[in-house]
Protein backbone atom coordinates (compact mmCIF):
# COMPACT_ATOMS: atom_id res chain seq x y z
CA UNK A 1 0.00 0.00 0.00
CA UNK A 2 0.91 3.54 -0.60
CA UNK A 3 2.19 5.24 2.14
CA UNK A 4 1.47 9.07 1.64
CA UNK A 5 4.08 11.48 2.79
CA UNK A 6 1.63 14.36 2.70
CA UNK A 7 -2.20 14.31 4.00
CA UNK A 8 -4.75 15.14 1.67
CA UNK A 9 -5.05 19.10 1.79
CA UNK A 10 -2.01 19.67 2.60
CA UNK A 11 0.01 22.67 0.68
CA UNK A 12 0.97 20.28 -2.15
CA UNK A 13 -2.39 21.58 -3.90
CA UNK A 14 -5.03 19.49 -2.00
CA UNK A 15 -3.33 16.12 -3.03
CA UNK A 16 -1.57 13.12 -1.14
CA UNK A 17 2.12 12.83 -1.87
CA UNK A 18 2.79 8.80 -2.49
CA UNK A 19 6.43 8.04 -2.35
CA UNK A 20 6.60 5.00 -0.40
CA UNK A 21 5.49 1.27 -1.40
CA UNK A 22 5.19 2.56 -5.05
CA UNK A 23 8.07 3.26 -7.43
CA UNK A 24 11.28 4.81 -5.84
CA UNK A 25 11.31 6.88 -9.44
CA UNK A 26 8.77 8.99 -8.81
CA UNK A 27 7.06 11.54 -6.63
CA UNK A 28 3.37 11.11 -7.13
CA UNK A 29 0.81 14.00 -6.76
CA UNK A 30 -2.29 11.91 -6.14
CA UNK A 31 -5.46 13.30 -7.74
CA UNK A 32 -8.80 11.06 -6.72
CA UNK A 33 -9.77 10.38 -10.41
CA UNK A 34 -7.16 11.27 -12.89
CA UNK A 35 -7.77 11.38 -15.92
CA UNK A 36 -4.89 12.72 -17.41
CA UNK A 37 -0.73 12.32 -16.05
CA UNK A 38 2.25 14.66 -16.16
CA UNK A 39 5.23 12.99 -15.53
CA UNK A 40 8.27 15.74 -15.06
CA UNK A 41 11.90 15.08 -15.73
CA UNK A 42 14.26 17.48 -14.05
CA UNK A 43 17.73 19.01 -15.25
CA UNK A 44 21.19 18.15 -14.34
CA UNK A 45 21.38 18.23 -10.45
CA UNK A 46 17.53 18.56 -10.07
CA UNK A 47 15.16 16.72 -8.07
CA UNK A 48 11.64 15.91 -8.13
CA UNK A 49 11.21 19.25 -5.92
CA UNK A 50 11.43 21.23 -8.77
CA UNK A 51 7.89 20.67 -9.72
CA UNK A 52 6.24 20.96 -7.15
CA UNK A 53 5.19 24.59 -7.49
CA UNK A 54 2.80 23.27 -10.48
CA UNK A 55 1.00 20.77 -8.47
CA UNK A 56 -1.47 23.83 -7.18
CA UNK A 57 -1.48 25.42 -10.31
CA UNK A 58 -3.13 22.04 -12.26
CA UNK A 59 -6.61 20.85 -13.01
CA UNK A 60 -7.37 18.29 -10.22
CA UNK A 61 -7.61 15.68 -12.65
CA UNK A 62 -3.99 15.88 -13.91
CA UNK A 63 -2.02 14.01 -11.92
CA UNK A 64 1.49 15.27 -11.91
CA UNK A 65 4.94 12.44 -11.34
CA UNK A 66 7.96 13.71 -11.15
CA UNK A 67 10.97 11.86 -12.17
CA UNK A 68 13.39 11.15 -9.03
CA UNK A 69 16.84 10.28 -10.26
CA UNK A 70 18.69 8.35 -7.94
CA UNK A 71 22.30 9.73 -6.44
CA UNK A 72 20.37 12.63 -4.27
CA UNK A 73 18.01 13.00 -1.22
CA UNK A 74 16.08 9.67 -0.60
CA UNK A 75 18.17 8.11 -3.15
CA UNK A 76 21.55 9.43 -2.14
CA UNK A 77 23.31 6.01 -2.29
CA UNK A 78 22.06 4.88 -5.36
CA UNK A 79 24.10 5.35 -8.36
CA UNK A 80 23.12 7.24 -11.19
CA UNK A 81 22.52 5.00 -14.02
CA UNK A 82 26.05 5.09 -16.72
CA UNK A 83 24.37 6.81 -19.96
CA UNK A 84 21.18 8.95 -21.06
CA UNK A 85 19.67 5.51 -22.80
CA UNK A 86 19.96 3.66 -19.53
CA UNK A 87 18.27 6.13 -17.40
CA UNK A 88 15.80 6.48 -20.34
CA UNK A 89 15.26 2.06 -20.07
CA UNK A 90 14.81 2.36 -16.33
CA UNK A 91 12.43 5.37 -16.17
CA UNK A 92 10.14 4.15 -18.99
CA UNK A 93 9.51 0.30 -17.67
CA UNK A 94 8.64 2.11 -14.34
CA UNK A 95 6.13 3.91 -16.18
CA UNK A 96 4.48 0.40 -17.57
CA UNK A 97 1.93 0.72 -14.49
CA UNK A 98 0.82 4.60 -15.50
CA UNK A 99 0.21 4.01 -18.90
CA UNK A 100 -3.52 3.21 -18.14
CA UNK A 101 -4.27 6.58 -18.49
CA UNK A 102 -3.61 9.10 -21.61
CA UNK A 103 0.36 10.45 -20.34
CA UNK A 104 2.66 13.54 -21.27
CA UNK A 105 6.20 13.80 -20.64
CA UNK A 106 8.22 17.60 -19.77
CA UNK A 107 11.32 17.16 -19.96
CA UNK A 108 13.86 20.47 -18.67
CA UNK A 109 17.81 21.01 -19.91
CA UNK A 110 19.30 17.61 -19.42
CA UNK A 111 15.40 15.84 -18.68
CA UNK A 112 14.40 17.28 -22.04
CA UNK A 113 16.81 14.32 -23.61
CA UNK A 114 15.93 11.94 -21.54
CA UNK A 115 12.39 12.66 -22.19
CA UNK A 116 12.78 12.34 -26.00
CA UNK A 117 14.47 8.31 -25.15
CA UNK A 118 11.49 7.66 -22.73
CA UNK A 119 9.25 8.67 -25.30
CA UNK A 120 10.68 6.41 -27.79
CA UNK A 121 10.76 3.45 -25.69
CA UNK A 122 7.06 4.01 -24.85
CA UNK A 123 5.66 4.41 -28.15
CA UNK A 124 6.78 0.99 -28.64
CA UNK A 125 4.04 -0.33 -26.83
CA UNK A 126 1.44 2.93 -25.79
CA UNK A 127 0.54 6.29 -27.05
CA UNK A 128 1.84 9.68 -25.82
CA UNK A 129 -0.13 12.66 -25.69
CA UNK A 130 2.78 15.19 -25.92
CA UNK A 131 6.37 15.64 -25.34
CA UNK A 132 7.40 18.65 -24.08
CA UNK A 133 11.05 19.77 -24.41
CA UNK A 134 12.64 22.99 -22.53
CA UNK A 135 16.04 24.45 -22.39
CA UNK A 136 17.93 22.49 -24.62
CA UNK A 137 17.93 21.64 -28.25
CA UNK A 138 17.35 18.74 -29.76
CA UNK A 139 19.79 15.52 -29.37
CA UNK A 140 23.04 14.95 -31.85
CA UNK A 141 26.27 13.54 -32.70
CA UNK A 142 29.53 15.34 -32.68
CA UNK A 143 32.31 15.15 -29.70
CA UNK A 144 31.41 14.72 -26.19
CA UNK A 145 31.10 17.66 -24.04
CA UNK A 146 33.82 17.90 -21.17
CA UNK A 147 32.15 19.88 -18.07
CA UNK A 148 31.73 17.09 -15.94
CA UNK A 149 35.90 17.30 -15.88
CA UNK A 150 35.67 20.49 -14.12
CA UNK A 151 37.21 20.82 -10.88
CA UNK A 152 34.93 21.56 -7.93
CA UNK A 153 34.74 24.80 -8.09
CA UNK A 154 34.24 25.36 -12.15
CA UNK A 155 32.07 22.99 -11.87
CA UNK A 156 29.63 24.96 -9.03
CA UNK A 157 30.74 28.36 -11.06
CA UNK A 158 29.48 26.57 -14.56
CA UNK A 159 26.14 25.76 -12.87
CA UNK A 160 25.51 28.71 -10.80
CA UNK A 161 25.64 30.69 -13.63
CA UNK A 162 22.74 29.13 -15.28
CA UNK A 163 20.64 30.63 -12.80
CA UNK A 164 18.75 28.14 -11.24
CA UNK A 165 17.19 27.96 -7.90
CA UNK A 166 19.16 26.61 -4.81
CA UNK A 167 22.69 27.60 -5.96
CA UNK A 168 23.06 29.25 -2.23
CA UNK A 169 23.34 25.67 -1.61
CA UNK A 170 26.45 25.37 -3.02
CA UNK A 171 28.10 27.98 -0.23
CA UNK A 172 27.45 25.38 2.46
CA UNK A 173 30.66 23.28 2.64
CA UNK A 174 28.46 20.15 3.87
CA UNK A 175 25.55 20.45 1.41
CA UNK A 176 28.22 21.28 -1.44
CA UNK A 177 29.65 17.50 -0.37
CA UNK A 178 26.50 16.16 -1.29
CA UNK A 179 25.55 18.11 -3.91
CA UNK A 180 28.71 17.90 -6.31
CA UNK A 181 29.02 13.97 -6.96
CA UNK A 182 25.08 13.78 -8.48
CA UNK A 183 25.78 17.19 -10.80
CA UNK A 184 29.09 15.41 -11.45
CA UNK A 185 27.16 12.40 -12.64
CA UNK A 186 24.55 13.79 -14.81
CA UNK A 187 27.09 16.42 -16.24
CA UNK A 188 28.57 12.96 -17.61
CA UNK A 189 25.31 11.54 -18.80
CA UNK A 190 24.74 15.23 -20.89
CA UNK A 191 28.50 15.55 -22.46
CA UNK A 192 28.56 11.87 -23.65
CA UNK A 193 25.15 11.49 -25.07
CA UNK A 194 26.11 11.42 -28.74
CA UNK A 195 23.48 9.56 -30.21
CA UNK A 196 23.80 8.14 -33.79
CA UNK A 197 20.42 7.10 -34.15
CA UNK A 198 17.64 9.29 -33.88
CA UNK A 199 14.29 8.52 -35.21
CA UNK A 200 11.73 11.14 -34.96
CA UNK A 201 8.70 10.69 -32.44
CA UNK A 202 5.30 9.95 -33.27
CA UNK A 203 4.27 11.96 -30.26
CA UNK A 204 3.97 15.79 -31.17
CA UNK A 205 6.64 17.31 -29.88
CA UNK A 206 6.36 21.05 -27.89
CA UNK A 207 9.37 23.42 -27.50
CA UNK A 208 10.11 25.69 -24.60
CA UNK A 209 12.88 28.21 -23.70
CA UNK A 210 13.75 31.10 -22.51
CA UNK A 211 14.80 34.40 -24.79
CA UNK A 212 17.61 35.03 -22.58
CA UNK A 213 18.99 31.50 -22.12
CA UNK A 214 22.37 31.37 -23.05
CA UNK A 215 22.71 27.42 -23.24
CA UNK A 216 19.81 27.42 -25.61
CA UNK A 217 19.09 30.64 -27.77
CA UNK A 218 15.38 30.53 -28.81
CA UNK A 219 16.77 29.42 -32.18
CA UNK A 220 17.87 25.98 -31.22
CA UNK A 221 14.46 24.54 -30.01
CA UNK A 222 13.90 24.68 -33.58
CA UNK A 223 16.09 21.78 -33.48
CA UNK A 224 13.58 19.22 -32.16
CA UNK A 225 11.83 19.14 -35.64
CA UNK A 226 14.33 17.08 -37.12
CA UNK A 227 13.40 14.20 -34.24
CA UNK A 228 9.40 15.14 -34.43
CA UNK A 229 7.19 13.63 -37.40
CA UNK A 230 4.94 15.92 -36.85
CA UNK A 231 5.14 19.41 -37.17
CA UNK A 232 6.98 21.39 -34.32
CA UNK A 233 5.19 23.54 -32.10
CA UNK A 234 7.86 26.47 -30.28
CA UNK A 235 7.08 28.63 -27.38
CA UNK A 236 9.54 31.25 -25.48
CA UNK A 237 9.37 32.89 -22.26
CA UNK A 238 11.02 35.74 -20.66
CA UNK A 239 14.10 35.04 -19.01
CA UNK A 240 17.13 32.66 -19.02
CA UNK A 241 17.84 28.61 -18.74
CA UNK A 242 15.69 28.55 -16.03
CA UNK A 243 12.41 30.75 -16.86
CA UNK A 244 10.25 28.13 -15.69
CA UNK A 245 11.32 29.37 -12.07
CA UNK A 246 8.80 32.22 -10.87
CA UNK A 247 6.64 31.71 -14.05
CA UNK A 248 5.06 28.79 -12.95
CA UNK A 249 1.20 30.29 -13.72
CA UNK A 250 2.75 31.82 -17.55
CA UNK A 251 4.75 27.93 -18.04
CA UNK A 252 1.58 25.55 -16.44
CA UNK A 253 -1.10 28.07 -18.33
CA UNK A 254 1.15 27.93 -21.69
CA UNK A 255 0.91 23.41 -21.16
CA UNK A 256 -3.36 23.67 -20.91
CA UNK A 257 -3.12 25.97 -23.09
CA UNK A 258 -1.51 23.74 -25.65
CA UNK A 259 -3.03 20.72 -24.84
CA UNK A 260 -6.69 22.05 -25.39
CA UNK A 261 -5.48 22.86 -28.58
CA UNK A 262 -4.44 19.47 -29.59
CA UNK A 263 -6.64 17.90 -32.41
Amino acid sequence: MTTPLLPEGDAAGNRTIAERGGSPWFRRYLSPAPAHRLVCLPHAGGAAGFFHPWVSRLPADIELVAVKYPGRQDRLGEPVPPSIEDLADTVAGELTPLLDIPLTLFGHSMGASVAYEVARRIEQRAALSAVFVSGSGAPSGGPPGEEHLLDDDELVRSTVQRGGPGGDAFQVPALRSILLPSLRADRRLVDTYRPEHLPPLKTPVIAFGGDADEGCPPGELGSWQAVSATPLTTRVFPGGHFYLHGQEDQVVGAILELWAARP
